[in-house]
C-alpha cells in the first residue's frame, strides 16, 4: 500500500515538472522588453569634390524607422529632404572626418535617362578650416543719420539742399496747386504732365503716383508666392512640410553657378565631335572623371560620432594576404570561364591545340589590382576586399594576335576575412564581363560607411548592371554580403 502511495506522488511530481517545462518565455501580462527609440532620419550621399575646390553632393538614401528609402525621391515637396538648404553632411574616409559639406541649393535634370536626378550645390569645409570671419563694422555713423539706432539714409550734397530750399521759397504759391515736398530727393525727380502749358504761370506740376509701401510691396509678393506654389502639383509621399523630419542643420551654404558645378552640365549642352576625335573625348572625359573624388558623406542629427574602420596591418602580413587573395581571384576567374564554356555551343569540333589549352589553362592578366582591408566589426579581424581587371592572353597557336579583336575584360571582386585558423573564409565572389552584367553586375567600392549608425560598418559600392549605374550598400556577416540598399532595384 506504501509503495502505491509513493509511486503516485512520483507521477504526480512528473507532471508538474513537464507543465513547468512547457511555460512559455514571457507569459501573459509580463513586462515585455522595451523597443529601441528611433533616433530619427540619417542620411547617406557622396560628395564630388573637384580640384579647384568646388563640390557637389549625388544624395543615396536614407534611413527612417530602421528602413532605407531613395533619397532622391524622399518627401520630395518638390525638393527632396536630403537636399533642403541648410542640411549638413559630414564626409569620411574609412570612418574618419575629412569635412563639412553645407546644402545651398539643388539641380534637378529631367533627363530620363540621367544617372543623378537630383544633384545639390553647396560649400565644402576641409577639416579643421574655420569659416571665414565676419568683416568688422566702422563705428562711425553714415552721413545723414539723426539717432544712432536709426538706419542709415541717403543724402544729398547739403549745399545743393540750401540752393534747392531757396529756390522752393522764392516761387509763389497756388491754393490749387498740390503741396509740395520740401525734399530735395521730390524737388530733382522728373515729373510727366498731359498736355502744353500757355505760360509758366499757369503751368500746374502733375503729382506723382504714390510709391507702394515695402509692406505692400511684401504682400504682393507672398501673393504671387503662394499661387506659384498652389500650381505646383503634390508630391507623392504625402508628406507635408510639417511633417519633414528633421537632418543635421546648418546655416545655409552659397551656392554657384551652374557652369562651375562639377558633374552638371547645363540641359541642352552638347559637344560636336567628329569620329576621329571620340578617342579624345573618351580620354579627355576620364581625365575629368578621375580628378573628381567621391568622399561618402554622412548626415545625422543625432548619431554617432564617426568611427575609424581602418586596419593596421602587421609586418608582411599585407603582402601574404595580397599573394592568397590573387591565387583565390584566379581560381573564381577559371571555375568562371569554365561555366561560360560548358553553356557554349561550339560550331566544330575543338582543334587538338585547343584541347591542350582547356587541359591546362592559361594564366589571366590582372591589371589595376587593388586591395583595402578595413575593421567592419571593431573586433581588430580585417574584412579584406580585392579587385581586378583581368583578360586571358590572346592564342598564338592558331595564328596571331588581331588588335580588331581584343581580348575580353572581365571584373572581379573578392570579399574574404582570415577564420579561427588564419585561413581565408571568402564571403562573396563576383566575376563578370559586359555581357553578363544582368546575371553579376559589376561593384566598384567607393568606402566603409557607418549607414545606419549602430557603430558597425558597411560596405558602399557604385554597381553597373544592364539596368543602368546606382549604388549599393551591404553589410558583412560572417557567411555573407547582406544587401541593405539597392538604388536600382528598390523594395
Amino acid at each position: 500500500m506504501l509503495a502505491l502511495v509513493v509511486l503516485g506522488a512520483f507521477f504526480a511530481y512528473s507532471g508538474i515538472a513537464a507543465a513547468q517545462e512547457e511555460r512559455p518565455q514571457i507569459m501573459p501580462g509580463e513586462r515585455r522588453p522595451a523597443k529601441k527609440k528611433d533616433s530619427g532620419p540619417r542620411a547617406v550621399g557622396i560628395v564630388q569634390l573637384a580640384a579647384n575646390g568646388k563640390a557637389t553632393l549625388i544624395p543615396i538614401a536614407i534611413l527612417v524607422n530602421g528602413k532605407f528609402w531613395d533619397a532622391s525621391a524622399y518627401k520630395a515637396d518638390p525638393i527632396p529632404m536630403s537636399l533642403d538648404s541648410g542640411v549638413v553632411y559630414e564626409g569620411e574616409r574609412s570612418g574618419n572626418s575629412l569635412g563639412l559639406f553645407t546644402v545651398g541649393g539643388a539641380l534637378h535634370s529631367n533627363n530620363a535617362t540621367a544617372q543623378t536626378p537630383w544633384l545639390a550645390t553647396g560649400i565644402w569645409r576641409p577639416e579643421g578650416m574655420e569659416p571665414p570671419a565676419k568683416e568688422a563694422k566702422a563705428n562711425t555713423a553714415p552721413v545723414g543719420m539723426d539717432d544712432a539706432n536709426a538706419p542709415p539714409r541717403l543724402t544729398r550734397d547739403p549745399s545743393r539742399l540750401k540752393q534747392t530750399a531757396e529756390k522752393s521759397d522764392s516761387k509763389p504759391s497756388s491754393e490749387n496747386a498740390p503741396p509740395k515736398s520740401t525734399s530735395s530727393h521730390d524737388d530733382d525727380r522728373p515729373r510727366l504732365t498731359k498736355g502744353t502749358p500757355s505760360s509758366p504761370e499757369s503751368a500746374q506740376p502733375t503729382a506723382p503716383a504714390p510709391a507702394s509701401k515695402p509692406a505692400d510691396s511684401k504682400d504682393d509678393k507672398k501673393d504671387a508666392k503662394a499661387e506659384a506654389h498652389s500650381n505646383v502639383p503634390s508630391s507623392d509621399s504625402g508628406a507635408g512640410q510639417g511633417a519633414r523630419p528633421v537632418l543635421r542643420r546648418g546655416k545655409p551654404a552659397e551656392s554657384f553657378a551652374d557652369e562651375e558645378v562639377p558633374g552638371y552640365s547645363k540641359p541642352g549642352a552638347a559637344t560636336k565631335t567628329t569620329p576621329s576625335d571620340a578617342g579624345k573625348v573618351v580620354e579627355a572625359t576620364a581625365a575629368v572623371k578621375s580628378d573628381v573624388q567621391l568622399i561618402p558623406a554622412i548626415s545625422d542629427a543625432s548619431g554617432p560620432p564617426p568611427h575609424s574602420f581602418t586596419f593596421e596591418w602587421l609586418k608582411g602580413e599585407e603582402d601574404d594576404r595580397r599573394k592568397q587573395m590573387m591565387t583565390m581571384a584566379k581560381d573564381q576567374l577559371h571555375a568562371y570561364l569554365a561555366a561560360q564554356a560548358k553553356n557554349q555551343i561550339a560550331a566544330k569540333p575543338a582543334s587538338p591545340a585547343a584541347k591542350r589549352r582547356a587541359s591546362k589553362p592559361e594564366e589571366p592578366i590582372f591589371e589595376d589590382v587593388q586591395m583595402i582591408a578595413y575593421d567592419l566589426w571593431n573586433s581588430n579581424q580585417p574584412v579584406i576586399l580585392f579587385s581586378a581587371q583581368a583578360h586571358m592572353p590572346l592564342p598564338s597557336i592558331d595564328g596571331p594576335a588581331s588588335e580588331s579583336q581584343p581580348a575580353l575584360q572581365y571584373s572581379i571582386l573578392l570579399v574574404a576575412f582570415p577564420d579561427t585558423y588564419q585561413n581565408l573564409h571568402k564571403i562573396y565572389s563576383g566575376v563578370t564581363d559586359k555581357f553578363h552584367l544582368d546575371l553579376t553586375p559589376r561593384l566598384e567600392l567607393i568606402d566603409a560607411i557607418d549607414a545606419d549608425g549602430d557603430g558597425r560598418g558597411e560596405l558602399l559600392f557604385r554597381q553597373t548592371s544592364d539596368a543602368g549605374t546606382g549604388w549599393v550598400v551591404y553589410r558583412a556577416t560572417a557567411d555573407k554580403l547582406w544587401k541593405m540598399f539597392d538604388s536600382l532595384n528598390p523594395e
